[in-house]
C-alpha cells in the first residue's frame, strides 16, 4: 500500500528522521566525554610523619571528602628532607588531580633555605585552597619545671643549650620563628629535628627532650588533659581552642608575631577545570558543619577560598621569609 503525505507532513518526517541519530549521539556523548571526578581514589601526600596537625588536617578533611566524592581519599605519609621527599613525589605525579600535596610555608621557607631542590618549586605546583591558619606553640613537659615563658627565656640566657626544643622539621617555620626569638632575647636552646611534629611530641611527653615549638593543632588535646604545658602561642592573637594560653607579644615579646598556613596543591599542568573542581569541593567540605566545627576544636582557623588567595600568600610571604632568614641568620647550606 503506497502512503501519500502533503509536502508538510514529509518535510516533518524528514526533519524526524534527521535528528533520530543525533538524539542517539546527545545521549551517548555525555556517559563517554563528562566522566564525573573522582572515578578512582585520591592520594593526598601529607610531607611528614604521621600524628602531627598536617596530618591531622588532612584525615579530618579526607574523611569528608570520601563521603562527598564517593570515592576513597587516601592520606599517604611522606616524611624526610623537610618536606622535599614528599614535595617530589607530588611534583613528578601525573598531572590529573588524583595526586595532591599538603603544604604550608615550607615551600617557601625550603626553596629559600636549601641550594638544589628535587623540583622547582617557583613552576612545580599549582595551588588549589588555602585551607588554615594557626598559631604555633610553645609547650613544655611539666617535668622541667617552666611554668611561662619568662622562665623559659631566663633559663636559656643563663644556661645557652640547657633547653632542648625538639623541631617538627630542620627549617621549618618553628625553625624560623625560635630562631626570631633567639635574636630578639639571646635564648639559646638545643634544636633537635624531627620527621614531623608527632616524632617531637612523643619525645617532649616521653621526657626525652624538654620542649617543641609545633603548630598548635598537633598538642590541642596534651594542654588540655595537662600532659604538656602551654607557654604562648606565636601569633598575635590567643587561640579560641586555648584561650588561657597567652602570646608571646604579651608574655614579653612586644610586636611578636608569627601565623602558619596549610594549604594543597596539584602538579603543574593539571587542567584548570580539575583544579576549579578540588578548590570547589575542598572549600565545601572545609565548611561543612561538622569538618569546621573538629578543626576549630583542634586551633585551625578555617580559611578556603579561591585558589588566586593561596598564589597571592605564597608571593607576599617569599620577600617576608627572606628577609627572617637572613636576620636570624638560618643557613641548612
Amino acid at each position: 500500500m503506497l502512503l501519500h503525505l502533503c509536502p508538510a507532513a514529509l518535510r516533518r518526517l524528514g526533519l524526524a528522521l534527521l535528528l533520530l541519530p543525533l538524539a542517539s549521539v546527545a545521549d551517548a556523548n555525555p556517559a563517554q566525554a563528562a566522566q564525573p571526578f573522582p572515578q578512582r581514589p585520591v592520594h593526598i601526600v601529607v610531607p611528614v610523619a604521621a600524628g602531627g596537625s598536617a596530618d591531622r588536617l588532612t584525615r579530618v578533611l579526607a574523611e569528608r571528602l570520601g563521603r562527598l566524592w564517593g570515592q576513597a581519599v587516601v592520606v599517604d605519609n611522606v616524611p624526610g628532607a623537610s618536606g622535599n621527599l614528599g614535595a617530589a613525589r607530588v611534583a613528578h605525579a601525573a598531572p590529573d588531580g588524583y595526586t595532591l600535596l599538603q603544604q604550608g610555608e615550607g615551600l617557601t621557607l625550603n626553596a629559600l633555605l636549601y641550594e638544589q631542590l628535587p623540583y622547582d618549586s617557583q613552576s612545580a605546583f599549582v595551588p588549589v585552597i588555602k585551607a588554615v591558619v594557626n598559631p604555633q606553640i610553645l609547650v613544655v613537659n611539666p617535668a622541667t619545671g617552666l611554668h611561662s615563658f619568662q622562665d623559659y627565656l631566663a633559663r636559656a640566657r643563663a644556661q645557652p643549650g640547657s633547653i632542648s626544643l625538639g623541631l617538627p622539621g630542620n627549617g621549618g617555620i618553628a625553625h624560623v620563628a625560635h630562631a626570631l626569638i633567639t635574636q630578639q632575647t639571646g635564648a639559646r636552646v638545643n634544636y633537635i629535628p624531627y620527621g614531623g611534629g608527632g616524632p617531637a611530641t612523643v619525645d617532649v611527653l616521653a621526657g626525652h627532650v624538654d620542649a617543641t615549638l609545633i603548630t598548635l593543632a598537633a598538642v590541642t588535646e596534651q594542654v588540655r588533659s595537662g600532659r604538656l604545658r602551654a607557654l604562648a602561642v606565636t601569633t598575635a592573637y590567643r587561640s579560641p581552642a586555648l584561650p588561657e594560653v597567652p602570646t608571646m607579644a604579651e608574655a614579653g615579646l612586644p610586636g611578636f608575631s608569627v601565623e602558619s598556613w596549610q594549604g594543597y596543591f596539584v602538579p603543574a599542568s593539571t587542567p584548570p577545570e580539575r583544579v576549579r573542581q578540588l578548590n570547589q569541593d575542598i572549600d565545601t567540605a572545609l565548611h561543612s558543619p561538622e569538618v569546621k566545627a573538629r578543626l576549630e576544636d583542634l586551633g585551625f582557623k578555617v580559611q578556603g577560598g579561591s585558589t588566586d588567595e593561596l598564589a597571592r600568600s605564597l608571593q607576599s610571604e617569599r620577600p617576608r621569609y627572606a628577609q627572617a632568614i637572613r636576620s636570624a641568620g638560618i643557613s641548612l647550606r
